[in-house]
């Protein structure tokens, strides 16, 4: 039985294939279009799921989509009524895309992919949940998702066990934790749905000083992480921007410039919103276990992104263990929707184990042969060396060793806003200079930003203050106290982002300045190759840990053929391409005239 699950609209469409209960294939439609954040309908994500099942759409037996769109057009027609007359502008410019598109997903279904079965409307907090618990390796468990908004609600939890799922309790719009966040991001002059992880990158960088003033007068926040937000500071119910003037008055002043200098003030803030939130889901977390009497926590929405907030869930012991969806934002909302179908609404059984997940390492996406990579190689009369299978990761470690910045392509890409070893660039941990220069001149991003590692599963306790597997790069946890460097007392006064200065421990480039790392272990028995490289590189270097960021820069959604690949590396200061058995050298390289005019929109100062 071949289930297809679709997001889209808001932000991250995406669609997933799943047949007799197992995830068979999984995309965001940013991949294929080069749109980040695309959220129009995901004809080519749809498109590409449906040939890796070897099917077309008359084959499928149901659509499932991630949540009820009347339901949520509702709540968009009763917002604007209460605030009635205000929101008019906001009001004119939603409601022709609600009319042609948001609210017919059976009409553009069927014209679209010539289907006439059954489509199913979970909600999106159920998709959530779904996508939240079915895949993990627990067979009962506690969930608690967290976004900025489905239909009504922001926030919900409940119990998990065997095929079903359900719902205990709600929070419901306009107070959201997403939404607030979000408020934060717009404020510090980042992107609202896309800049929130550099909030919280920034967030080390700052003082709490202003976590009293939130608690004062934004929020009414409750023992059980329950809260309501003070209305009048926000703008975001019926307005064309998150925060209102009294907002930006309470803070000292407007929002900052999208890339204006960032200033203390604004680390301070970004720290402040940070520890309030993290305080917010630890609170949650403990009224779910309460509530519940679960032990264990599976975690989705786009508040389950904050890697930082879960790290705390679990080193404070709120919960045995957790386990988070690798896409929880929208677009995982497509796994949720399909599994859902399949496990409560047919009553499919489900197996587990408590130790292995379903999620297949989130590598769901396209994969591309040799013969495939090495017809774009010759259109683009790129030299090339042609590697044996035991040379692809010996040849790459010694390159990273010698301090190269490489581009990795390898099998199935990765679904979820994380490259986890398919589509990576990869670079020496240990190295004072790579984070800045790989920010600069590889991501073309803001040099604040930190880098994750890539560690060997059984070495991740040597190095860091966790002891268990983060595969996904969900967890951040502190770096080991033995690998740390004694700061004089010159450095320990430091502030702001003269920390970057700093070389903090046997890991700088991907040492946060609070000594912490956003970390990825890997396993033999999940990513064997991209293990392999790591084992090549220890034996090699004597260190277990690379740094692994995504094969992107700045604006681009991670690449997913092998052109992309291409066009990206050539763009960019990297210095080796590893694309399938192909190794590429910059230095050899024909010109590649496209990088000049496309570097015009990077302030690389």
């Amino acid at each position: 039985m071949d289930i297809l699950g679709i997001s889209a609209y808001y932000h991250d469409s995406a669609a997933c294939l799943v047949r007799d209960g197992k995830i068979l294939a999984a995309a965001q439609e940013e991949r294929f279009t080069r749109k980040k954040h695309d959220f129009n309908f995901p004809h080519h994500a749809i498109q590409y799921c449906l040939s890796a099942g070897g099917i077309t759409a008359g084959d499928l037996d149901y659509v499932a989509f991630y949540d009820k769109p009347f339901l949520k057009f509702e709540r968009l027609l009763e917002s604007y009524l209460a605030y009635a007359p205000l929101g008019i502008r906001s009001f004119i410019k939603a409601m022709p895309v609600w009319l042609k598109q948001k609210l017919w997903i059976k009409e553009q279904l069927k014209k679209g992919l010539s289907f006439d079965g059954p489509v199913i409307f979970p909600s999106h907090h159920e998709s959530h949940a779904a996508s939240a618990f079915f895949p993990s390796p627990f067979q009962q468990a506690a969930f608690l998702t967290i976004d900025g908004v489905g239909e009504w609600n922001t926030t919900t939890f409940g119990t998990a066990a065997g095929n079903q799922i359900q719902i205990l309790g709600e929070m419901n719009f306009p107070h959201s934790l997403g939404l607030l966040y979000s408020a934060f991001t717009y404020y510090t002059g980042f992107k609202v749905n896309s800049g929130e992880y550099k909030l919280m990158g920034l967030a080390p960088y700052g003082e709490p000083r202003f976590v009293r003033l939130i608690l004062d007068e934004l929020i009414d926040l409750k023992p059980d992480g329950s809260f309501k937000l003070n209305l009048k500071y926000f703008n975001y119910c019926v307005g064309l921007t998150m925060t209102s003037r009294k907002f930006h008055r309470l803070f000292g002043g407007p929002p900052r410039q999208p890339e204006s200098p960032i200033t203390q003030r604004d680390m301070d803030i970004a720290r402040s919103i940070q520890e309030v939130t993290e305080d917010i889901m630890l609170r949650m977390a403990r009224f779910v276990r309460q509530q519940t009497g679960q032990s264990r926590l599976c975690l989705a929405g786009g508040c389950a992104l904050n890697c930082v907030a879960n790290g705390r869930i679990l080193r404070e012991g709120v919960f045995d263990d957790i386990w988070i969806q690798p896409a929880a934002g929208d677009a995982g909302g497509a796994v949720g929707a399909a599994l859902l179908v399949w496990h409560q609404l047919l009553e499919k059984p489900r197996l587990a184990d408590n130790e292995h997940d379903f999620q297949q390492a989130s590598c769901l996406g396209p994969v591309f042969s040799d013969e495939e990579i090495a017809a774009v190689l010759k259109r683009k009369n790129a030299p090339f060396q042609q590697l044996e299978k035991d040379e692809i990761v010996s040849k790459t470690a010694q390159l990273i060793d010698e301090q190269n910045v490489v581009g990795w392509f390898q099998g199935r890409m990765e679904f979820g806003p994380r490259a986890l070893g398919c589509r990576s660039i990869l670079g020496d941990a240990r190295s004072a200079e790579m984070q800045t220069m790989m920010n600069l001149k590889i991501k073309y991003r803001e040099s604040f930003r930190p880098f994750a590692p890539s560690v060997l599963a059984e070495h991740v306790a040597d190095y860091f203050d966790i002891h268990r597997n983060s595969p996904y790069m969900l967890l951040v946890a502190p770096l080991a106290t033995n690998k740390r460097r004694d700061l004089s007392a010159e450095e320990s006064a430091m502030a702001g982002m003269d920390k970057l200065k700093i070389q903090r421990s046997v890991l700088p480039a991907i040492t946060h300045v609070d000594y912490s790392a956003r970390i990825q272990t890997v396993d033999q028995r999940t990513n064997g190759l991209y293990y392999d490289l790591l084992r090549a590189f220890y034996q090699h270097s004597g260190c277990p840990v690379i740094i692994n960021t995504s094969f992107n820069v700045r604006g681009e959604p991670i690449v997913c053929t092998p052109e992309d690949a291409y066009t990206c590396f050539m763009r960019t200061e990297m210095d080796y391409l590893v694309m399938g058995s192909f190794l590429l050298n910059k230095k050899e390289q024909p010109d590649f005239d496209d990088k000049i005019d496309w570097l015009q929109q990077f302030d690389l100062d």
